[in-house]
């Protein structure tokens, strides 16, 4: 996390496919512990705690060896952002619990279409037809992963789409912060709130975890803070809309650790939801690039 990165697309590209690669092996690890694969099914209020726990403890490693220069925070954004990240991060990890982890993985992509959504009331941002259309393209594609047709309703859909919309609001104050803060203390700044959040929370449900699920609860939280790590240092190498496509990897991903380690193969539905959310995220980030130039 260099203070002054040079251009550099192709490492912009490989970080952001190795981000992909750890956000999608976290879901994998909340799945394994939401259910009984390493130990009686952990609430998912302690799977984020312990990503939250995790994370920090491998931020804070980074922070002592390398101790960069920190600003004055905006505490009030970061409590906001924070507490958003917190209710996303523990919404998806219960969804992945309940649904294929490409669906749940696809139905997270729709975080820009409500990051676009809310800018409007509350940064004032205005929005032409192209970026409207390409947001109920997604949302079309959200609905299909629902499976409105099916006997039972899919709940994990709809936790995944209650993921989406917390993480879309997040990046709202993400853009804020990013203004006038410094990466790493963003980052850090957020996984300490986050903990404090998370620990207050997983008071009311802890169960202590087998010894599988520790090492799964610190693997979690390691990959998140290096898929956190990947992500930054690939946007300060190339450009938002450079970088943005090759993340849509971790739904490759998602479907390929699902298959590998629960057998659980996409099904056409799958396919195509997912396939119609690629199209309309694909439409905005085009769409987005398009009016920065």
């Amino acid at each position: 996390m260099s203070a002054h990165p040079l251009h550099n697309p192709p490492l912009a590209a490989g970080l952001t496919l190795a981000a992909a690669a750890f956000v999608a092996g976290t879901t994998l690890l909340a799945k394994a512990l939401g259910t009984d694969a390493l130990g009686p099914a952990l609430h998912p209020l302690q799977i984020s705690h312990g990503r939250f726990l995790f994370a920090l403890l491998t931020i804070l490693v980074f922070v002592a060896a390398t101790r960069p220069k920190f600003t004055r925070p905006n505490v009030k954004l970061h409590v906001l952002r924070s507490g958003l990240g917190w209710g996303g991060v523990t919404l998806m990890f219960a969804a992945a619990a309940f649904i294929p982890l490409s669906d749940a993985t696809a139905i997270s992509f729709l975080n820009p279409v409500f990051c676009m959504m809310l800018a409007v009331p509350i940064l004032g941002e205005r929005v032409g037809p192209v970026r409207w259309a390409a947001a109920l393209v997604a949302l079309f594609g959200a609905a299909v992963l629902t499976r409105p047709g099916a006997s039972t309703v899919e709940i994990g859909a709809f936790l995944a789409l209650g993921a989406a919309m917390l993480f879309g609001a997040e990046l709202i104050a993400i853009k804020r912060l990013s203004g006038g803060e410094a990466p790493v203390q963003i980052l850090l700044i957020n996984n300490i709130i986050g903990l404090c959040i998370a620990t207050l929370a997983v008071l009311l449900v802890w169960a202590a975890p087998t010894p599988a699920q520790w090492a799964a609860l610190a693997a979690l939280g390691v990959l998140m803070a290096a898929a956190q790590a990947c992500f930054v240092n690939a946007m300060a190498r190339a450009d938002a809309s450079f970088v943005a496509p090759f993340f849509y990897a971790a739904l490759v991903f998602a479907a390929f650790y699902d298959a590998a380690v629960f057998g659980v193969w996409p099904d056409m539905v799958s396919v195509i939801g997912a396939a119609v959310i690629l199209a309309g995220a694909g439409l905005l980030a085009w769409r987005e690039a398009g009016a920065k130039r």
